[in-house]
């Protein structure tokens, strides 16, 4: 081996070496103390508590069964916040029309006797289709007036104050012109809870 070859390698293995240190290990611990300092909450996931028992996040949907609560849109993952993905059928699937017809016959048979005036061109779009992760955190303003019958009506409380609460919980659009407003299910819920605990 030459001497101009030896020393290319040995230049070669110190950048490696010295990349690998700053970019892989220097930069990360940099980044995460710096977002622990300025962006605490994010950083750790944006966790929801309720009396000091963390129940959720901000960011990552979970199922709520029960007439009395507000329900997420559909996920492929059970929104496992460790796999997150969605069906990818197109749309000429005979199997995404058929899985979409169920999801609206099952949101019509929990909503309707709540609202007899709904009707399946009434159905949001979110409320029968899984989000691009499957753990969308957010309903449509939409879907959530739909759902606020039922849960008025099972928690006895006055629609106009489920309506209030649906404001208090919407989120508005990303930089105020990206996306949709979008309802989160979790605070909502917790929201509900605290105004009209289930007994």
């Amino acid at each position: 081996m030459s001497g101009g070859l030896r020393k290319d390698l040995r230049t070669a293995a110190i950048a490696i070496l010295a990349m690998t240190v700053v970019l892989g290990l220097l930069y990360p611990l940099a980044i995460t103390g710096i977002s622990q300092v300025v962006f605490p909450g994010s950083a750790n996931g944006s966790k929801v508590s309720v009396d000091g028992k963390v129940v959720g996040s901000h960011l990552i949907g979970q199922e709520f069964e029960g007439k009395a609560w507000f329900h997420s849109r559909p996920s492929a993952t059970g929104y496992s916040g460790n796999v997150t993905f969605f069906g990818n059928a197109g749309p000429n699937s005979a199997e995404l029309r058929e899985e979409i017809r169920e999801e609206i016959a099952a949101y019509l048979k929990v909503n309707k006797p709540y609202d007899r005036s709904l009707t399946r061109a009434d159905v949001p779009v979110d409320a029968v289709t899984q989000s691009a992760s499957g753990v969308d955190p957010d309903i449509s303003e939409a879907n959530a007036e739909i759902q606020a019958h039922r849960v008025a009506a099972v928690r006895h409380l006055p629609l106009a104050k489920v309506e209030d609460l649906i404001s208090q919980n919407t989120d508005s659009r990303s930089l105020g012109v990206l996306g949709e407003p979008g309802v989160n299910v979790l605070e909502l819920n917790i929201a509900l809870d605290q105004e009209a605990p289930l007994k």
